[in-house]
């Protein structure tokens, strides 16, 4: 059992799998952080802007 432990550490570290996820995963969060930092930026103003282009729309008749 002692001996099993080490084994898998070892085999474990020599993985690139699961390392090449890990880093792919942190990508995307970055990713993520940064849309959602750019849109709380940008919301109001493209709310407004979208509201503008909505009221020059006519109702159909």
């Amino acid at each position: 059992m002692t001996k099993l432990i080490p084994a898998r550490l070892s085999a474990l570290l020599q993985c690139k799998r699961g390392v090449t996820a890990m880093e792919y995963g942190l990508i995307a969060a970055f990713i993520a952080v940064a849309i959602i930092g750019g849109l709380t930026l940008l919301g109001g103003n493209l709310n407004t802007f979208l509201n503008t282009i909505a009221a020059n729309f006519a109702a159909p008749v």
